[in-house]
């Protein structure tokens, strides 16, 4: 009998520190730009959780219009609990919003739509 092939690894089985920058900055790259024609400058590093200094991972984006964002992961998990700051006009960000708090399983898709939805919700992608 034939053993059925084995099914490769979903992305989100590598580990957080290279499926961040490898699977997911490049997805939400191609999703922003398809969705608005907007270049966006990511990166994703370690550090200070804007508005209250905890320490965390983040995807640091900055769009036209001198507008960031921060999303931030509380560990170094795709499933942890995730954070989103918004600054407009190159002002600091001054509130932390929930992200993501009902799912359950986190998957690569989810992440990169919902965050460019999240983004169109500002009207900072596209003709809005």
């Amino acid at each position: 009998m034939a053993r059925a092939a084995a099914k490769p690894p979903a992305p989100e089985e590598a580990p957080f520190a290279s499926f961040i920058p490898e699977q997911v900055l490049p997805a939400l790259t191609q999703a922003i730009q398809k969705d608005s024609g907007v270049d966006a400058d990511l990166r994703f590093e370690q550090g200070a959780m804007p508005v209250v200094g905890f320490p965390c991972w983040m995807v640091i984006g900055a769009l036209p219009g001198e507008r960031r964002f921060w999303l931030c992961f509380t560990s170094d998990d795709i499933n942890a609990a995730k954070t989103i700051a918004l600054a407009e006009c190159g002002a600091e960000p001054t509130l932390l919003e929930s992200f993501l708090i009902d799912e359950k399983k986190m998957s690569l898709a989810l992440l990169v739509s919902r965050l460019v939805q999240r983004l169109n919700g500002q009207k900072w992608l596209g003709p809005n």
